[in-house]
């Protein structure tokens, strides 16, 4: 039972129809409860808080971000632990995209809501959900700072080389165009765990984070900061995804136009909802993909090797742009999960020098050394912990880290 007086975090992912939430330690990452209220907007809203007493779940009307907030206060006061009994220091809030007005994590203001309103052409499909979130846990928690916690502010270190397209000079001045990146909470947790794995001080480590979900991408962090990243303007850049293809040839859009009469709205919902593993395989899933190349699947067969492809792409590109590299790590779902996609990428990189423990590898759960002694590189599983990072960095911010 979280104590009086024990200082926390309250850490909310807002969705267009979805609220997650967790009650995190900012200090040791532990988490008191975690929370999800989804189908926000549905006929029928489902309900599920998990903390000491068990996991509680229900059906219920959630008409709004409002009622979704107060079913989350109402499941800590019925299932624990009691909010008004925790020093709940912050609320911090996952906000997808803060263009480059943001590179820290930012006190909730006026001008900030502003300004993550402003934003909403860069991402359509998160930044409105995640600011319905901050609006209602303002209301609802008056006398906490809210912090909003930005998905592309780690990768405001980029050096202009790295986040510029080229690309006419009215676009990158009037419409903001360049590479922003995204899934920058785990990038910054993972590289800096790294580094403590290592028990070597961040700013001496280069690392290439491999945060592998239905949502891809690889970042170059070079002393605790990202010098290159794969994702772009938007999440589609980059590595191949459960329905997003990553990189493609910019000319694609004219050529669908010609051939067969797409229109920007068909060919951004194709290129967002089926493309990536689902586009080469029917399934957006990498566990029903490796299943199938076990089966002998062609299809499947393909689809891991594009896969591959890219990862290797980019860990060989970004290698060389770090210009040395200490420390692979595999992290987010597929990352985490999978020893096949995992070998595939270290195996091939074993005439630089990087060797995989095979053994280690089969058997990784939770933090992992896959490498062999012998190994130029050391090559980890990090479970990502975004939650534990959003709290670390508004508690810290709040002055309560």
């Amino acid at each position: 039972m979280t104590s009086s007086g024990t200082r926390r975090v309250l850490v909310i992912n807002a969705g267009s129809s979805s609220l997650k939430y967790q009650l995190v330690d900012p200090g040791t990452g532990a988490s008191d409860a975690t929370g999800l209220v989804e189908r926000i907007g549905l006929p029928a809203g489902r309900v599920r808080h998990t903390c000491a007493s068990g996991t509680h779940a229900h059906e219920t009307t959630v008409p709004d971000h409002v009622r979704a907030m107060e079913l989350l206060r109402t499941a800590f006061a019925e299932h624990g632990p009691d909010l008004a009994q925790v020093d709940l220091v912050a609320v911090g809030h996952r906000v997808v995209h803060g263009g480059a007005d943001f590179s820290a994590p930012t006190v909730v203001t006026g001008a900030v809501v502003d300004t993550i309103r402003r934003l909403f052409p860069l991402a359509p499909l998160h930044n409105p959900g995640n600011l319905q979130g901050i609006e209602v846990a303002q209301r609802v928690f008056p006398d906490v700072p809210q912090v909003a916690v930005f998905d592309t502010a780690f990768h405001q270190t980029l050096p202009p080389a790295a986040s510029t397209y080229a690309v006419p000079r009215a676009w990158r001045e009037q419409y903001r165009v360049r590479r922003y990146g995204f899934h920058g909470t785990s990038h910054a947790y993972v590289s800096r765990r790294v580094a403590d794995l290592l028990g070597r001080p961040l700013t001496d480590v280069a690392t290439i984070v491999l945060h592998l979900g239905n949502g891809a991408s690889a970042t170059a962090v070079d002393g605790g900061r990202s010098v290159d990243t794969s994702m772009g303007l938007t999440p589609l850049e980059g590595l191949v995804m459960g329905t997003r293809p990553g990189d493609v040839d910019p000319g694609l859009p004219r050529h669908l136009a010609e051939v067969a009469g797409l229109s920007v709205e068909d060919y951004d919902r194709a290129l967002s909802t089926e493309s990536g593993l689902l586009g080469l395989t029917g399934s957006a899933d990498m566990r029903d993909v490796e299943q199938r190349v076990q089966d002998g699947d062609p299809d499947a067969r393909l689809a891991f090797d594009v896969v591959v492809h890219r990862l290797l792409h980019y860990v060989g590109a970004y290698a060389a742009v770090l210009g040395r590299l200490d420390a692979i790590a595999f992290t987010a779902g597929i990352g985490e999960h999978s020893p096949l996609v995992r070998a595939a990428v270290v195996d091939r990189l074993s005439g630089f020098g990087v060797r995989l423990d095979e053994a280690a590898n089969e058997a990784a759960h939770g933090e992992a050394l896959i490498s062999s002694p012998d190994s130029s590189v050391a090559v980890w599983v990090v479970p990502t912990n975004e939650e534990w990072e959003i709290a670390r960095q508004a508690a810290e911010l709040v002055g309560e880290g």
